[in-house]
């Protein structure tokens, strides 16, 4: 039953008159002897006999004999076979349950899946098309000392996580559970399976944005640039000057970074001047106004409209309360009263405006009180947050009163000090009002870089793509559905734990929790859920909606103009309208989904390994109908696509000027009869610029948002394939081709209401018009577009 293999053919001349071809590809031809026997072909095998690799893209056959014309997408680097085990094989472009493959390719299909799970043994190579599971187990080097010791994240109760692909490499001497690194020179190098890793036009749009960001080389000469006034910015002019005139770099640095880095790569980095290395293009946050991002609406539209506009709750009780646990913790309940809050609510009492659901608050406390007494003996000097907003009449959110919070002095079992701050706009107590807002901006900055983005997009999505490739065959319907949303995405998190959320790496240099960074990503794991990361679910969570059968999607937005929800909402049903039109049409019955061994592996190994530390949750659904499946996938496809676009594509657009969203804060705030205090009455720029990420650490985060704000020149958007010919099925092109034209019109849906000047979140006082799940982009940094996977 392993089907009938046809004679070896071999690749004739180059051709150079097929037109026309992407730069870079070759096109062969090659004549197969035609054997009646063989019926039509399902699949070929490939040797390379030469010694290198090569990108194979499709192998078209001609003139089958009662067929005409058979296209394979392959789509996959092929080494040469001395470096395999098995052959390579390729499959036809068809879609097959594994019920319903023809029987002379089961065995086949079977095989394939067995070579890419690997053997779980030895260090993974280059060629390796490997797909396995592994801890964070490389972030920390404890071989170079204490300072570099990170736990191990991952198969422990006190520090779950998501897994990782596995690389194989020998522990450190000091730690046998803990990998050794590569030297940071190697870090492009680090093992991703070869059909993971970045296409050649990503790799160098990445290096070069990324070499800016790689301020290991950089650190120590930049600090000599900033001498004047050391680290510090005197005022807002200060730090206007980076994107005005940049920054001049002593020749001494850019001798040592020509020395190492490729002259095209320099060209890209030195901007076109050749000598300024730190000028940045100006955010859109102050391009039209540059005081506008310090108001009071501000601040609140961007909790709807901002980078991380999945914090915001309704709330519910009065004074809001913790979930620590209050025998280790003592009493955490807030310290806000009415009288605090009362006077600005319009003539309504607390009890009032909470029932009538006006009362909203952003609380950063829970997540960082645990942790504060450790991040505060470093030179960070941080609180815990907790701001409450109420809704106006004109649908926009007012500041009422911030809450600054400390563990108690005597021990964490006596709770937490905490100090209220209500809005003022002038003198002390207008700057004391600033400085309250940078600390939650400092505290939202931080959640979300690490939980938002990272965890729950970067994360929490590696474990899907690994599981698909190890028990879905590429000609599996779901796989087929799913495998561009996952493009880059291992790649990238490999390179990330090389350079950015290492120990020492360039995330804990320019996010405050420093050292402590990925040990809360991991205590705010244990709250994880993946059915919660579907918006209408996370929505009714946060309490900013309600089930309502005749408003749109399903739901009533308790803030009507909420535009990250507005938008949202209409790309998760697009999304969801596209993945039933496609499984319906393999999946005609329950029966169907439930016998499906591919599909059922999958998700079990998902479940169970991918994410094993939440196996045993109660919310994972058990994949047995329809119904299952396609909230499944769009999920899968929501998190990949649009969420992570939501949350990662403003990052410079709004944190680019530090000011906005500072990262960092090094010192309380001061007491009256000091120094710092007659400073805050009579230069408050200064006091406020003292107490946010100083001038190297901000330009060094400047340069990170940056890089991961920018869509590569190669980035394949929503709605749209890598390869035109991904399926042959009419059907489904049909429902993409739908999908599509829903997507547009949602386009031109967002660019009318960002032009409707009753919905004022839209737009806001930085008139900066709410664009992050608008689908389409070009290139660079644009503040829009939605990539079909976590790509950056």
């Amino acid at each position: 039953m392993r089907g009938r293999v046809g004679k070896p053919a071999y690749l004739e001349d180059w051709i150079t008159t097929i037109s026309p071809l992407t730069a870079g590809d070759s096109a062969y031809e090659v004549y197969f002897d035609w054997d009646e026997k063989i019926g039509v072909p399902g699949a070929f095998i490939i040797r390379n006999e030469h010694h290198s690799e090569f990108y194979m893209k499709t192998l078209t056959l001609e003139n089958v004999p009662g067929h005409g014309r058979l296209h394979f997408v392959c789509n996959s680097w092929v080494y040469p076979t001395d470096k395999y085990r098995t052959d390579r094989i390729f499959f036809t472009n068809k879609t097959y349950l594994p019920s319903e493959t023809p029987a002379t390719l089961r065995k086949y299909r079977e095989e394939e899946l067995v070579n890419l799970r690997g053997d779980g043994k030895g260090e993974l190579k280059e060629w390796d098309r490997v797909y396995d599971y592994a801890y964070y187990n490389d972030l920390g080097n404890p071989d170079k000392g204490e300072k570099y010791v990170r736990p191990v994240l991952g198969g422990s109760a006190k520090y779950p996580y998501p897994r990782r692909g596995r690389t194989g490499r020998p522990p450190t001497k000091t730690d046998p559970k803990v990998e050794t690194r590569l030297q940071l020179l190697l870090s492009l190098n680090i093992y991703a399976p070869r059909d993971e890793r970045f296409g050649h036009l990503k790799l160098s749009d990445f290096l070069a944005y990324a070499l800016k960001s790689i301020g290991q080389f950089l650190k120590p000469e930049l600090e000599d640039v900033f001498n004047s006034t050391p680290n510090e910015f005197d005022s807002f002019e200060d730090v206007l000057k980076l994107y005005e005139g940049g920054v001049e770099v002593p020749e001494g640095l850019l001798k040592s970074i020509r020395d190492s880095t490729p002259a095209e790569i320099i060209k890209e980095i030195f901007r076109t001047d050749g000598e300024r290395l730190l000028k940045f293009p100006v955010p859109q946050v102050i391009k039209e106004d540059k005081t506008a991002w310090s108001t009071d609406e501000e601040f609140a539209r961007e909790m709807l409209a901002g980078i991380n506009p999945v914090m915001i709750r309704c709330l519910q009780q009065f004074p809001p309360t913790s979930k620590l646990d209050p025998k280790v913790y003592g009493d955490h309940t807030s310290t806000i009263t009415k009288e605090h809050i009362e006077h600005n609510l319009n003539g309504l009492s607390v009890d009032e405006a909470i029932k009538n659901s006006k009362l909203f608050i952003l609380d950063h406390h829970d997540t960082l009180m645990p942790f504060l007494r450790r991040i505060n003996s470093t030179s960070t000097k941080i609180y815990a947050s907790r701001t409450i907003l109420s809704l106006q009449e004109d649908g926009t959110l007012k500041p009422l009163a911030i809450e600054l919070s400390l563990p108690h002095p005597r021990g964490d079992v006596f709770g937490c000090t905490s100090k209220v701050y209500t809005p003022a706009n002038k003198g002390v107590e207008g700057t004391l009002w600033q400085l309250a807002k940078a600390y939650v901006a400092v505290n939202d900055s931080g959640y979300h870089q690490l939980i938002s983005h990272w965890l729950h997009t970067h994360a929490a999505i590696e474990p899907f793509v690994i599981a698909t490739n190890r028990q879905m065959s590429v000609i599996h319907p779901i796989h087929k559905l799913l495998h561009t949303h996952f493009r880059d995405t291992m790649n990238l998190n490999a390179v990330a734990r090389q350079i950015l959320i290492n120990a020492g790496g360039a995330l804990e240099w320019t996010v405050f929790p420093g050292k402590y960074s990925m040990e809360m990503t991991s205590a705010s794991y244990k709250e994880w859920s993946f059915p919660d990361q579907a918006i209408p679910v996370d929505l009714i969570k946060r309490g900013m909606a309600v089930k309502d059968e005749n408003s749109p999607h399903g739901l009533r937005l308790l803030i009507e103009d909420y535009p990250y929800a507005v938008d949202g909402l209409e790309i998760w049903s697009a999304i969801k309208t596209w993945v039933k039109d496609y499984c319906s049409l393999y999946y005609k019955t329950n029966e169907t989904v439930q016998n499906d061994n591919e599909l059922q592996s999958w998700w079990k190994e998902l479940r169970e390994v991918g994410h094993g530390d939440k196996k045993d949750e109660p919310w994972w659904s058990k994949l047995q109908t329809l119904e299952e499946l396609i909230e499944t996938c769009t999920t899968i496809i929501w998190i990949a696509s649009a969420l992570h676009a939501a949350i990662n594509f403003g990052q410079y657009p709004y944190g680019g000027y530090p000011p906005n969203r500072p990262s960092m804060s090094r010192r309380f705030i001061p007491e009256e009869g000091t120094p710092e205090y007659e400073e805050l009455k009579t230069d408050p720029e200064k006091a406020f610029l003292k107490t946010i990420t100083g001038q190297l650490l901000s330009v060094l985060g400047i340069a990170l948002v940056e890089i991961l704000s920018r869509h590569s020149s190669d980035e394949v958007y929503l709605g749209q394939r890598d390869t035109p010919e991904w399926t042959t099925d009419g059907e489904v092109l049909e429902a993409f081709e739908r999908f599509g034209k829903k997507l547009r019109e949602i386009e031109e849906k967002i660019v009318r209401m960002n032009k409707d000047e009753k919905l004022k979140n839209r737009v806001g006082p930085a008139k900066m018009p709410y664009t992050l799940l608008y689908p389409s982009s070009e290139g660079g940094l644009t503040g829009k577009g939605i990539p079909n996977s976590v790509s950056i």
